[in-house]
């Protein structure tokens, strides 16, 4: 069993990285990777959410949706429970964490609309995970955000130092520097196959 949760975990965060492989959540990704706090702040909140929408969909879907037969508000329902997950997260740092509430600013209430964290808990149902498992893929699915943010975040910090062509500056040479990250990533598919197989 626990094997089983090391494959889901490791896989979410190398072979299967929702921003570096599958290109979801790439907002926050590129928007809040400059600095190594803010991208930390936003990885810790983004896994939090994760984490707690993969536990409060699963038991939504199984003891509420399918027993009525109500499968095809799973969208909306999953939303409006990442929604409220989000107002919770905001509402704490604002309190606690002012400073980090404030660096994050937008970004912060974009988790909502992450199609990442939509997608981890849509993908919990597609591969017909249970309960742990569906945590365990929230978790593993948070730590590659924060991977590749944390990766990113080192990267942005190289371009700051180079001079790149005038046609690059900005934005352009920043949609480089993603794919060559995200290039990187491919390598660990064929490490996952050998090594779970």
């Amino acid at each position: 069993m626990w094997k089983q949760m090391f494959v889901i975990l490791f896989t979410m965060v190398l072979t299967e990285n929702f921003v570096l492989v599958k290109f979801l959540g790439i907002c926050p990704f590129l928007g809040v990777s400059k600095k190594l706090d803010s991208a930390l702040g936003m990885s810790a909140a983004v896994i939090f959410v994760m984490v707690l929408a993969s536990a409060a969909t699963w038991c939504i879907q199984t003891y509420l949706l399918v027993p009525l037969g109500l499968e095809y508000l799973q969208t909306i329902v999953f939303i409006l429970v990442i929604a409220a997950l989000v107002q919770f997260v905001d509402f704490a740092l604002k309190k606690y964490l002012p400073s980090l509430h404030a660096t994050l600013g937008i970004y912060l209430p974009l988790i909502t609309t992450n199609c990442a964290v939509l997608g981890v808990t849509i993908l919990n149902f597609t591969n017909e995970y249970g309960f742990l498992e569906s945590l365990f893929q929230g978790l593993g699915a948070g730590l590659g955000f924060m991977l590749a943010m944390v990766l990113f975040c080192g990267v942005r910090r190289a371009l700051a130092r180079s001079k790149p062509p005038k046609c690059f500056e900005g934005l352009p040479i920043t949609l480089v520097a993603a794919a060559l990250t995200s290039l990187t990533f491919m390598g660990f598919s064929g490490l996952a196959e050998n090594l779970f197989s």
